[in-house]
C-alpha cells in the first residue's frame, strides 16, 4: 500500500492536510507558502539556515523563499550549509559543527532579545547545556 503524504503539513505532532496535492490546489498552497507571502513581513528579524541534504525541506524551496525576500527588499540573514550531517536536524546534533551553527543562531537572537546571559561562543553553549 502506498500512502501519498505530499499534501500534509506537519506541525508538532498534528497534521493539517488540505486533502489535495499542490497540483490540485495551487492557490491554497500559495496562500500557505512563506515564499508567496514575504510582502506581509513587517521588519521581522529573520535568520534562515538550510542544509543541502535536508530531505524534509528541499533546498530549492528555501532558495525560493530567499529570492522572494530579496525581491521584496526584506532585511534578513541566511546561510546554505553543504551536506552537513543530520539532514533536517543538522543544527541540533551533538557535533562541533552543529554547536557552531547554534552559536550563530544565538548571536542573531541576542541582537533582538538582549538576554541577560547571552551565548556568544562554544564555551557558553557547553556551560548552558551541561553546567560546566
Amino acid at each position: 500500500m502506498i500512502i501519498d503524504i505530499s499534501n500534509i503539513i506537519i506541525v508538532g505532532l498534528f497534521s493539517y492536510g488540505i486533502g489535495q496535492s499542490a497540483h490540485q490546489n495551487v492557490e491554497e498552497y500559495r496562500r500557505r507558502s512563506p515564499a508567496w507571502n514575504t510582502h506581509k513581513f513587517k521588519n521581522t528579524p529573520l535568520l534562515i539556515h538550510t542544509n543541502t541534504n535536508d530531505n524534509d525541506v528541499h533546498v530549492l524551496e528555501v532558495e525560493h523563499l530567499i529570492k522572494s525576500l530579496k525581491a521584496d527588499n526584506k532585511q534578513f540573514d541566511y546561510e546554505i550549509y553543504q551536506d552537513v550531517p543530520g539532514g533536517h536536524s543538522f543544527d541540533r546534533m551533538d557535533t562541533k559543527t552543529a554547536k557552531e551553527i547554534r552559536v550563530k543562531i544565538y548571536k542573531h537572537m541576542n541582537k533582538y532579545l538582549k538576554p541577560e546571559n547571552p551565548i556568544n561562543n562554544l564555551q557558553d553553549i557547553q556551560k548552558a547545556g551541561y553546567r560546566f
